[in-house]
C-alpha cells in the first residue's frame, strides 16, 4: 500500500488504548463487533437486500479503492473487481463481506463482481458467485458453487425463455444469490438478474448512440401475430407486421421472420421518455418499389402478374414484391363472369394490360380481357346482317335474353323478337344454357351490341333463297324497345 493509502486506514483505525478496549468489551458483553457493524446476514428463504450498500469512491489507490458511506462509515474494495477503471466521485452499490476491526474498514465487493472464497458463513443475498452446472431437472439447473449445491429456476436462467437447458450442462455461470438457508443448505441463484443489469447498462449507452433513420442489426427475440420484437443489443424495438414487407393485405409476422433470426432494420421512431423503438424491415432492404412504378408500369403496358387474392369484385394481382393492383371482375373476360373465382384462383400467372396507376395512392388497375384478342374488332368479318347463326343462351332478363355466339361476343333477343305471340317474360321460352338458332338483325361494332331475332328464323328458313322486297317510301325509324335497346343507335333520324 502507498503512504496515502495507509493514511486513509489510519484515519479509521481504532484507538489501541488498553483502558478503552476494556471499557468497550464491558459494554458489548457477549455481542460481537461484527454483528453490530456488518449488515445482518439473511437466513430466511425470502430475499433481503440488506447486504448491499450505496457509496461514493473517495480514493483510488494502486491496489484498493476507498468508499465513503457517510459519517465515519467507510470501506475498502479491491481494484481488481472493477471492470472499468474506477473514478473518484463515482457512486456504486457494494456488497459488505465483513468488518475489519483492526483497520476499522468494511471489506467490500463491487456489486456484480464475483465473490471469492465464498462459503455458507459469508454468503449473502445479492452476492455474485460462480458455479458449474452439474445437471438439469424439470424446474431448472443444478449448480456446484465452491462445493455448495445450488439451484437456478428455469425462469432465472435468462431474460428470455430457454427451451433447452441441456446446453448449459458443464458450463461455468455467474449468478446472483437470490435466497439461501444455511441450516437446510439451500441456495437459489439467478443469472437473469445479472443479464438484466448488463442490458440496462448497455441500453443507457446504446440509447445515446441510436438515432431515427439508422440501419441497425438485431436479433428477433419473439414473434406475435401483429409483429416481432427485435433486440438491437440491449434495446428492444417493435417491428410491426406492416413494416415487414411492401405487400398489401393482412399477413402474419411469422410468415416473414422467426425467433432467432438476425435482421437489419431501420429505426423509424424513438420515444425518449419510454425508450420504445419503432422499426422497419422493408425500409431497410432498399428503395420503395412504388417509387418508379409509374415508369415501369405505364398505362397500356403489358405485364405478367400473379393472383394474390380473389374477391367478389375482382382479384388483386402482384406484379412484383410490394406492387399490387386490382383486376376488376368486368375486365376479366368479354364474357359475363358471375364471380372471379369461377375463372381465377390464387397463384395463377396472367398476362395483363395496365389500365391505370397512381403511385402516390399505391393503386393500380389491370385488364385481362384487353390483353387478348377482342372479338368485336373483327365481328363484321365473321358475321353479317340477315344471316342465321347458332348460339347459347347465357341469361334471361325481363326485356329479353342474351345469346353468346362465341367467347366474348353476345347479342340480345328482345322479348318482342322471341315469338309472334305476346310473352310476359323471356324465361317462359328460353333457359340459360339452351342452344338456339337466331337471325342477326343488326350489328353495332362501335357500341359492341348485336340485335338478334328468334321468331324471324322461321321466316328465313321457310324461304332461304328469297330476298325480302324493300318497302315503298322512306324507311321509318324503329322505335325504342323495352329494356333501353335502341335499334336507331348511331343513325341520323
Amino acid at each position: 500500500m502507498s503512504k496515502l493509502d495507509d493514511e486513509y486506514k489510519e484515519k479509521f483505525r481504532p484507538n489501541t488504548d488498553a483502558d478503552l478496549d476494556s471499557e468497550i468489551d464491558a459494554a458489548l458483553g457477549d455481542l460481537n463487533i461484527d454483528e453490530l457493524v456488518e449488515t445482518p446476514r439473511n437466513t430466511e428463504s425470502t430475499p433481503a437486500p440488506s447486504g448491499m450498500r450505496h457509496g461514493k469512491i473517495v480514493r483510488v489507490g494502486r491496489d484498493d479503492v476507498f468508499v465513503d458511506f457517510g459519517g465515519k462509515s467507510q470501506g475498502i474494495c479491491s481494484i481488481l473487481e472493477f471492470e472499468e477503471e474506477p473514478q473518484v466521485g463515482q457512486e456504486k452499490d457494494f456488497a459488505v463481506e465483513k468488518f475489519d476491526a483492526r483497520e476499522g474498514l468494511l471489506i467490500l465487493h463491487v456489486r456484480g463482481a464475483v465473490a471469492q472464497n465464498i462459503s455458507w458463513e459469508n454468503l449473502d443475498v445479492g452476492q455474485v458467485v460462480e458455479g458449474t452446472v452439474s445437471g438439469t431437472n424439470k424446474g431448472g439447473l443444478e449448480l456446484d458453487v465452491k462445493g455448495m449445491r445450488a439451484f437456478m429456476p428455469s425462469g432465472q436462467v435468462d431474460v428470455f425463455h430457454v427451451p433447452d437447458l441441456e446446453q448449459f450442462k458443464g458450463q461455468k455461470l455467474q449468478a446472483e444469490v437470490l435466497q439461501f438457508d444455511r441450516h437446510a443448505k439451500n441456495l437459489v441463484l439467478s443469472r437473469r438478474n445479472i443479464i438484466e443489469r448488463q442490458r440496462e447498462e448497455q441500453k443507457k449507452k446504446l440509447m445515446e448512440e441510436l438515432a431515427e433513420g439508422q440501419i441497425r442489426r438485431g436479433t428477433v427475440r419473439s414473434v406475435m401475430d401483429y409483429g416481432a420484437f427485435v433486440d438491437l443489443g440491449g434495446v428492444d424495438g417493435l417491428l410491426h407486421v406492416s413494416e415487414m414487407t411492401f405487400q398489401r393485405g393482412r399477413q402474419s409476422a411469422g410468415s416473414f421472420v422467426k425467433t432467432g433470426d438476425v435482421v437489419d432494420v431501420k429505426i423509424l421512431k424513438i420515444d425518449p421518455e419510454t425508450g420504445k423503438l419503432s422499426l422497419s424491415l422493408r425500409q431497410a432492404r432498399g428503395i420503395d418499389p412504388w417509387a418508379d412504378a409509374a415508369i415501369k408500369y405505364a398505362v397500356g403496358t403489358s405485364v405478367t402478374g400473379r393472383v394474390a387474392k380473389v374477391e367478389n369484385f375482382g382479384a388483386f394481382i402482384e406484379v412484383e414484391e410490394g406492387v399490387e393492383g386490382l383486376l376488376p371482375v368486368s375486365e376479366i373476360s368479354y364474357q359475363r363472369v358471375k364471380h372471379p373465382s369461377d375463372v381465377l384462383k390464387e397463384g395463377d400467372t396472367l398476362k395483363l394490360v395496365v389500365l391505370s396507376i397512381d403511385p402516390v395512392a399505391r393503386k393500380m388497375s389491370f385488364s385481362l380481357k384487353q390483353a387478348g384478342p377482342d372479338p368485336w374488332k373483327t365481328v363484321n368479318d365473321r358475321y353479317a346482317t340477315g344471316t342465321v347463326v347458332d348460339g347459347n343462351v347465357t341469361r334471361t332478363v325481363d326485356f329479353g335474353a342474351f345469346v353468346e355466339l362465341e367467347a366474348g361476343l353476345e347479342g340480345l333477343i328482345h322479348i318482342s323478337e322471341l315469338s309472334d305471340q305476346r310473352n310476359r317474360a323471356a324465361g317462359d321460352l328460353l333457359k340459360p344454357g339452351q342452344s338456339v338458332r337466331v337471325l342477326i338483325q343488326e350489328i353495332d361494332k362501335e357500341g359492341r351490341r348485336m340485335s338478334l331475332s328468334l321468331k324471324r328464323v322461321r321466316e328465313y328458313e321457310a324461304a332461304p333463297s328469297a330476298t325480302p322486297a324493300a318497302p315503298d317510301g322512306p324507311k321509318k325509324p324503329r322505335p325504342t324497345l323495352r329494356g333501353g335497346l335502341d335499334f336507331n343507335y348511331g343513325k341520323n333520324k
